[in-house]
Order: structure tokens, then C-alpha cells, then sequence
């Protein structure tokens, strides 16, 4: 069995709408530890850490960029690249990008493309699957993995296998859209019918070959997004206008749907993409009754349940097939054979214009997280968190003026002309139109207790002079 060097290509996109409230647009499943106590996005990349791989190429948005490296950081991986999105136009040129930076590196690269939310329970069939496939790219096909339904799922697409090609590959003979039920039943009954989990393995020069021949303006947008790229030490930043001018489109549509070079592995490794709260209730370990309890729960006469208390106790009381997920600021409550329909609700709420379908009340920034504590006309009350040795940008407020007090650890406190540190229980005042600055010198992390006042409050008054972290 061949042990051709993998380059896993990590997607770490996705609005976070399914799995709300937990999920929120700028803070999505894939950075969640949903089914461990690591993130879904730390479990993809641990997947694939071994000598059969290089270190991951990982893609994503502008506005998770910190919180990915942050989190690569954590569990001991530094990627080859981590590439930003401008902006989201699918998965094709996502992965396209992807293959034009590795055909720079190695133009024999072989490219196995995983979502960065999918669960896999079974690291070693996951492995024999991926050997199986390098096989069939070898031989120049695009690869897909098709798992063996268990279920008559109609939340999947599915793929019916063709003829043998590779050993342990076949020939894609169509792609089938979701189904209805009926439809989905008849399918997961048949052998040969296999869901379509959007996870690929292939050359990178095979696959560029077949975008070129099938959507042309892909490539032509791709092409000069990654050669007018700018790369630091920590971000390899796509060209915005460049790859702007790309079709929105993804990769089974732009590709997999038309060329002939598809081929599908079988494969039975515990998979699920956790699309939803109900696939996550399949998932998870349940009690004699089939309630799974995550965090602060309590339960009396429930049944085949999810209950989900993060920050609040959460109490059921004879629930038979409910969703109920509970944060600090938002409560989700559905019966199972609804949630798929949660997206609408983060759909009302970006229609009212809310911030609970993109925020939590944590909100996570490069130099640590603050977390809203109160707030109401003309104030609000936040308790914010430094990493040691990281520091806010210098900055200036129009509208806001600020009070700071000092809890835990030591604050280097810039304002206008003065420099001075902060101790516990000390406290310090910037008046609006003053300039200022928040560093944290200790080897522990600085909280403190940010009081707001003023006639505008939001996150946008703001006047940057000097950023680490290269914002505006």
C-alpha cells in the first residue's frame, strides 16, 4: 500500500446558522468542542497528524483568522499556510486557491480536502480510506468518499457507485440531490447508493486541469488571488479584488458533477458533518432514556432528548424528542424533526438586525476576549480578559468616554502622554478624544472591569493609531 505524502487541505468556513445559538456567525461550530473536549477544527487537523501528512494547509475567513491560529496553536500544529478569504464565494475557489498554492510547492502534490466540522470516530478506517483513495488520484482521478448509509438520511446528498476502478475505488455513475424520505429509504435499502460526505482526495495539477476545461472563471480569478497574495509569518492573505471576480460555486458543482475523472471510495469510519442539533443528539452518548446532557442540566420523565445548559441551569420536565440549548443570552427550544428549520431564526434575527445571530456575549478578539456583563441607555459594563504579553491597539473613542478597574493581574495603562501601570483593585479613567492603549506586561492574564458611558456605544467608534495584529 503506497504512503504518497498527503497535503491535508483544512475548509474552515460556514455561517454558523445550523447549530444556533451555540454557533454564531463569527464564532461557528467548526470552533466549537462540540464532540470532545477539543475543537471540531483541532480534531480535523489532529486527524491528520502523522507521517503520511504534511503540516495542514488551512483555509479561512478574514474574521475568524486569530481565533483558527489560536486554536493551531493550542494543540501543538503550526500550518503550512494559513490562507484567508476575503470573501466567501463556496467551496470550489476556496479549493482551487488551495491547489494553486500547493502546485508552488510540490507539483506532484496530492490534496485530500476535509471540512473542518465533521466528526470521525474511527481515526484507523478514516486512514485506510485515504490510502485507498491516494491510489485511485495516483491514477488520476478526483476522489470523493462515499459513506455506507446507516440510516435514510435526507439531510445528505447521495452518490451511486459505478464500475470498479483502483482497488477499493469505483467509478462515480451520478450524483443524487437531497432526497425526500421516500426516496432516501428506497436508496439506503440498495446496495451501491453511498452519502456524499464532501471530503475529496486528488492531485492538485489534476484538479486545476479540470476547472480550467469546466469553469474557466474560476481559475482566471484564482490564479491572480494567490499570485498578488500577501504572506507574513502568520497569514497568507488572498488578493480581495482578485478573487472577488471568482463565481460563487461549489466544488461538486463546479467539478465533481460534470467531469469524467470522478471516482468514489466506500467508507465506514463513524462520520457525520453535525448538521444539525438532532445529528448531534445521534452522536453523543445518551442516557437509558436517550436524553444526551451537556453542562448544567437537570431531568425528570424525559426521552430520547438533547438538553444543553452553557452558563445557565437547564431544567426538562417530561420532554419526549425536544431540542433545548441554552446560552447566556439565547434559548433554543425545537422538536427534533424541526431543526433543520433553526436557520430561519438566525435568518429573523439578521432581518431585526440583532447581534445574538453573530455574537455571544464572549467575543473573542487577538489579544484575548471580553464578555458583556450588562448594559443599558448610555452605559455598559464588560469584563475584558488579556492574554500575557499581548496589548490592544492605541486607539481613540468620539463618543465613549471609559473607566478601567484593575481585578486580576497588572495593566500598562497609554494615555495621551502618560504611561503607568495598574494593579489590582486600582482603576484609571480615559475621557473621550483621548488616546489610549491597554497592554497586559505579566506572565498571568489581566481582567479587568470596563465601564462605557456616552451617547454611542457600539464596537465601531473607534479611531485606530497603531495595531499589532495589522486592523484598521
Amino acid at each position: 500500500m503506497t504512503r504518497h505524502k498527503i497535503y491535508p487541505v483544512i475548509l474552515s468556513g460556514g455561517s454558523g446558522s445550523r447549530l444556533w445559538p451555540l454557533s454564531r456567525s463569527l464564532y461557528p461550530k467548526q470552533l466549537l468542542p462540540l464532540s470532545s473536549e477539543k475543537t471540531m477544527i483541532q480534531e480535523t487537523a489532529l486527524r491528520t497528524d502523522s507521517t503520511r501528512f504534511t503540516a495542514p494547509l488551512v483555509i479561512c475567513n478574514e474574521a475568524h483568522r486569530f481565533i483558527v491560529a489560536e486554536q493551531m496553536q493550542e494543540v501543538g500544529i503550526r500550518p503550512l499556510r494559513l490562507v484567508l478569504e476575503p470573501v466567501g464565494r463556496n467551496t470550489a475557489p476556496a479549493i482551487a486557491a488551495a491547489a494553486q498554492i500547493l502546485i508552488g510547492l510540490d507539483a506532484d502534490a496530492v490534496m485530500a480536502v476535509l471540512p473542518s466540522d465533521h466528526v470521525i470516530t474511527d481515526r484507523k478506517a478514516f486512514l485506510a480510506a485515504l490510502d485507498q483513495g491516494v491510489e485511485a488520484a495516483l491514477a488520476g482521478h478526483l476522489v470523493t468518499f462515499g459513506m455506507r448509509p446507516t440510516a435514510p438520511e435526507t439531510g445528505y446528498g447521495y452518490i451511486q457507485q459505478g464500475d470498479p476502478l483502483t482497488p477499493g475505488s469505483f467509478k462515480v455513475a451520478r450524483f443524487i440531490e437531497k432526497p425526500d424520505r421516500e426516496r432516501a429509504a428506497a436508496m439506503a435499502a440498495q446496495p451501491g447508493y453511498l452519502w456524499n460526505s464532501g471530503m475529496f482526495l486528488f492531485k492538485a495539477a489534476v484538479l486545476l486541469g479540470e476547472i480550467e476545461k469546466l469553469c474557466p472563471q474560476i481559475l482566471q480569478a484564482v490564479v491572480p488571488s494567490v499570485e498578488k497574495a500577501a504572506a507574513d509569518a502568520d497569514f497568507f492573505r488572498l488578493d480581495p479584488a482578485s478573487f472577488a471576480a471568482s463565481p460563487s460555486a461549489s466544488i461538486d458543482y463546479a467539478v465533481m458533477e460534470h467531469t469524467e475523472l470522478a471516482a468514489v471510495v466506500p467508507a465506514s469510519f463513524g462520520w457525520s458533518d453535525v448538521g444539525s442539533w438532532s445529528a448531534l443528539w445521534d452522536i453523543s452518548g445518551k442516557d437509558r432514556h436517550g436524553v444526551v446532557s451537556v453542562g448544567d442540566v437537570m431531568t425528570v420523565d424525559c426521552k430520547d432528548s438533547y438538553l444543553r445548559g452553557d452558563g445557565v441551569l437547564v431544567a426538562g420536565v417530561g420532554l419526549n424528542d425536544v431540542i433545548v440549548v441554552a446560552t447566556e443570552d439565547a434559548v433554543l427550544v425545537a422538536e427534533r424533526r424541526h431543526v433543520q428549520e433553526v436557520r430561519k431564526v438566525v435568518e429573523l434575527l439578521k432581518e431585526k438586525k440583532r447581534s445574538e445571530g453573530d455574537l455571544h456575549r464572549k467575543v473573542f478578539r487577538p489579544w484575548g476576549y471580553y464578555q458583556s456583563i450588562d448594559g443599558g441607555s448610555r452605559f455598559q459594563v464588560k469584563q475584558i480578559t488579556v492574554r500575557p504579553g499581548a496589548k490592544l491597539s492605541l486607539q481613540m473613542h468620539h463618543h465613549r468616554a471609559e473607566h478601567w478597574i484593575v481585578v486580576e493581574g497588572t495593566a500598562l495603562i497609554t494615555r495621551d502622554d502618560q504611561t503607568f501601570l495598574l494593579r489590582e483593585n486600582e482603576s484609571t479613567f480615559i475621557p473621550i478624544g483621548t488616546r489610549h492603549r491597554l497592554e497586559n506586561p505579566g506572565k498571568v492574564p489581566l481582567k479587568l472591569i470596563e465601564v462605557r458611558s456616552g451617547i454611542y456605544l457600539s464596537e465601531d467608534d473607534i479611531v485606530r493609531f497603531e495595531d499589532t495584529y495589522g486592523r484598521v
